[in-house]
């Protein structure tokens, strides 16, 4: 699976005026109601139903808050910059400033571990998230993440 298959240019977002990560969950359920035509406070309420299990602060000011939603046809993603990095209970403390949210239908399970195996892979690469935290253009943002996996080793 390739971040492309989930996640589209008009899903990329720059955020200048997130304060808390309310805020952040809110953004993402806004905006995946805006793209699905579906409830943003269901979704909500999927994304925060998870975070409540624990953080999905990954560290390294990176968070992959997920979840699943019965009324999506596929797993989605939504990635967000933040202008300002915000607590969000991460495991090492830091605050977060890079966000990739992914969605997921209920009986998604083997997709939607793939979409987290794929993120995590991504965002791990030290050059990935350099390169992410360097601009605030969103085609660009949208063009680093979306580029081939072996690209990404080398970037």
């Amino acid at each position: 699976m390739e971040l492309a298959d989930i996640l589209s240019e008009e899903s990329v977002l720059v955020c200048t005026d997130i304060a808390t990560k309310h805020d952040v969950l809110a953004r993402l359920s806004d905006k995946v109601s805006e793209l699905t035509g579906q409830s943003a406070g269901e979704i909500f309420e999927s994304l925060n139903d998870r975070e409540s299990l624990g953080s999905t602060g990954l560290g390294n000011g990176i968070a992959v808050p997920h979840g699943k939603f019965a009324a999506l046809k596929g797993v989605m993603a939504v990635f967000m910059k933040l202008e300002r990095p915000v607590d969000f209970d991460s495991v090492d403390d830091q605050p977060v400033d890079i966000v990739m949210m992914l969605l997921a239908p209920m009986g998604a399970g083997a997709d939607h571990l793939k979409a987290l195996a794929r993120v995590a892979r991504i965002l791990r690469t030290d050059s990935v998230v350099e390169a992410l935290r360097r601009t605030n253009e969103p085609a660009r943002l949208y063009a680093i993440l979306t580029q081939p996996m072996a690209a990404t080793r080398a970037a």
